[in-house]
């Protein structure tokens, strides 16, 4: 079973209390980053937070929830080591997972019923990188990335 670190905003704090649930009833070992409610607050440190926790290895996993889920991506995108993947249907959760070895799932709440999420959620545990072909195109997105912090030095 994966670790999986979670957070959200406070558009993504019921589906992240939902999916908590559901990944604890399956046995997963599950890390709540926030927030604690539904009250306003600004989702950038919470996205961190969690990318943080899957580069550092405390986390097999992460998921970040908000209203669209299209800025916790970009949020947790900034955190280097992470791949993280905007996925609103089952096509894209399974692409990110086969094809770009995404290790954050980032999903919008306001976009996506708790059925489905269950159900997207579902699909990224289950779906194993396939590597090959996509994992040359990985590592030259990671090259990308090693660059570019070299550039910021």
């Amino acid at each position: 079973m994966p670790r999986i670190a979670i957070g959200s905003d406070h558009a993504g704090y019921e589906l992240k209390q939902h999916l908590i649930g559901v990944l604890a009833a399956e046995g997963h070992d599950v890390t709540d980053l926030g927030t604690d409610s539904t009250e306003s607050v600004d989702y950038p440190q919470f996205c961190a937070a969690v990318g943080r926790t899957v580069r550092n290895g405390d986390a097999d996993v992460g998921i970040v929830l908000g209203g669209s889920g299209q800025g916790e991506q970009l949020a947790a995108n900034k955190v280097h080591g992470v791949r993280a993947a905007l996925c609103n249907d089952l096509f894209t959760a399974r692409l990110a997972r086969a094809h770009n070895d995404a290790n954050v799932l980032s999903m919008g709440a306001r976009v996506v019923g708790v059925g489905l999420a269950e159900e997207i959620l579902a699909t990224f545990l289950a779906t194993p990188f396939d590597g090959g072909r996509h994992a040359r195109r990985v590592e030259q997105v990671m090259q990308i990335e090693a660059e570019e912090s070299r550039m910021e030095k």
